[in-house]
């Protein structure tokens, strides 16, 4: 079970938190109270919790304190939940910069509350613990939050290509698509100081900002936040129903987002919101119209609702879904030529029309967007290509007049393509290692090429001969030899019957099961178990 820690010096609040919960039906074990941060790491240093939730203010060490000599001993686990007062603003703009996990008010402190953090806790902590056991694979980020980014940038742009792809990475990712209404935001953590920042700085600016932001607004309603630059954002909210309540519960939302940022960060908040639909794969729908209201937005009015502005013509936007088939065999198939006659597409469009400054830079920043998720490394990658610019890729955003976000786009189109060119080999077999490492991972379940192909966004056909040429096996081969050494394991350390173990493995006999396996291993199941007992 996961260990928590309960550190206040005021007994009573430790056996409130002991009791508000069920903590076993959470998983979670109580390893122990202290009453000071001093005795606090003694039991950190015994019992390893995996969580702690702690008060600011006590004697000998206090909770900041604490948190800080944790993360310089421990690195980011244990995770924190800090307990705090209303008055205590400053002190927890400065847990949030050591990445604490959320802040409980005492005086609100309530079942739903606690639960609602301490699950937070735990799908950060899950996080943290599929980051880790990647490291060690040699992957530079978990396949599931490369495939997550991906699947959301899929749907704010219109990307799948049916029905059929999008409710497979659907169930694949485990995701809850059963609300009545959606509804997608698009917004910038704005700061006047973060260019004059290093990197590290920037970074924590915007993720602390990002981390409270989230925790606010999932108070009010289910949603899930995308961070597409070191700047903007994206939200797509669940609606129990369009009507007026759910409206009034975003503008209460957003009111707090926009007062509690500034109060803890040196940074504020502008956001504009689409209309609501209906249907999950019309999302891209109401996030056109969110980034469409983002550009009326100012200091006085940081939020603004599509569906309240006046001015008609905010309706003539670019639409980046024209192209979409286009850009997205570029991205997914590392396809220099095309790309390059994509956005050169795009810039003479653009050329055609220089009094639409707004429609080309949002095109623009959503090109952008989309090449740093769908592209391995991509921030990384489009940081070197603008690695001249005083203020880096995010230079797109300092552009005035649409000729200066063409040249922008014309060095963003060229050094892409000579990326793409010189890496597309490993770019390719990038491709096919997660391709097995979902595989591998998914051995037990029934894996078609349709499906999988469907699942990683590309054509059945690209994958299968993809596959064969960095491989050297095929696609179905592959999963063949996976499965047949997965029943190896299974038929010497596990007690089941031929039978079950075909079923568990996807296959649609025993009698098909034990066909295969001796084609593989050239004995049947009966005889493999026998020659090992």
């Amino acid at each position: 079970m996961i260990k928590l820690l309960i550190v206040d010096d005021e007994p009573l609040v430790q056996i409130g938190i002991k009791s508000m919960l069920n903590w076993s039906q959470l998983g979670i074990q109580v390893c122990g109270t202290a009453m000071n941060g001093k005795a606090a790491m003694e039991m950190i240093e015994e019992y390893s919790p995996e969580l702690v939730i702690t008060d600011i203010k006590m004697p000998i060490m206090n909770g900041l304190e604490l948190v800080k000599e944790c993360r310089d001993c421990y690195g980011p686990v244990p995770l924190f939940l800090i307990l705090t007062s209303y008055e205590e603003f400053p002190l927890i703009k400065k847990a949030l910069s050591y990445q604490v996990v959320d802040y409980l008010i005492k005086l609100e402190l309530n079942e739903d509350s606690l639960t609602a953090a301490i699950r937070q806790a735990l799908e950060r902590l899950e996080e943290l613990r599929a980051a880790e056991a990647l490291k060690h694979s040699g992957e530079k980020r978990p396949l599931l939050q490369s495939y997550l980014d991906k699947f959301y940038m899929r749907l704010l742009h219109n990307l799948f290509d049916n029905r059929e792809q999008f409710e497979l990475q659907v169930k694949d990712l485990r995701l809850d698509f059963s609300s009545g209404n959606y509804l997608a935001a698009h917004g910038a953590i704005q700061s006047d100081t973060a260019l004059s920042m290093d990197y590290a700085k920037q970074v924590n600016l915007f993720s602390s900002s990002l981390q409270m932001m989230r925790e606010i607004l999932s108070k009010y309603l289910p949603c899930h936040v995308i961070a597409l630059d070191m700047r903007h954002f994206a939200v797509i909210f669940q609606l129990a129903a369009s009507g007026d309540s759910e409206i009034s519960l975003l503008e209460a939302a957003w009111d707090n987002a926009c007062v509690m940022i500034p109060k803890y960060f040196n940074a504020w908040l502008a956001v504009g919101l689409g209309s609501s639909v209906e249907e999950p794969l019309r999302i891209s729908e109401t996030y056109q119209e969110a980034r469409q209201a983002f550009t009326h937005t100012d200091t006085d009015n940081p939020v603004c609702f599509f569906t309240r502005l006046e001015d008609s013509s905010a309706r003539n936007s670019f639409n980046i879904t024209l192209f979409k088939n286009a850009l997205t065999q570029a991205f997914e198939e590392f396809e220099a030529d095309v790309l390059f006659d994509t956005l050169s597409q795009i810039i003479d469009l653009f050329a055609s029309y220089p009094q639409r400054y707004l429609q080309a830079v949002d095109g623009s920043c959503n090109i952008l967007y989309l090449a740093m998720s769908l592209l391995p490394d991509g921030e990384e990658t489009i940081s070197q290509i603008f690695s001249d610019y005083p203020d880096g890729y995010r230079s797109i955003y300092q552009m005035h007049s649409v000729n200066q976000i063409i040249a922008w786009l014309e060095t963003f189109r060229d050094g892409l393509c000579h990326v793409l060119q010189s890496k597309r080999k490993s770019y390719k077999e990038h491709i096919i290692s997660n391709v097995q490492k979902y595989i591998d991972s998914h051995i037990e379940e029934r894996l078609t090429l349709n499906q999988v192909s469907a699942i990683f966004g590309l054509s059945p056909n690209y994958l299968s001969a993809l596959f064969k040429k960095i491989c050297n096996i095929g696609f179905s081969e592959y999963v063949t030899q996976g499965k047949i050494s997965r029943a190896k394991g299974l038929l010497l350390e596990q007690d089941l019957k031929i039978y079950e173990i075909a079923e568990r493995l996807g296959f649609e006999s025993a009698f098909y099961f034990s066909k295969v396996f001796k084609k593989v291993e050239g004995i049947s199941p009966r005889e493999y178990i026998q020659s090992h007992s």
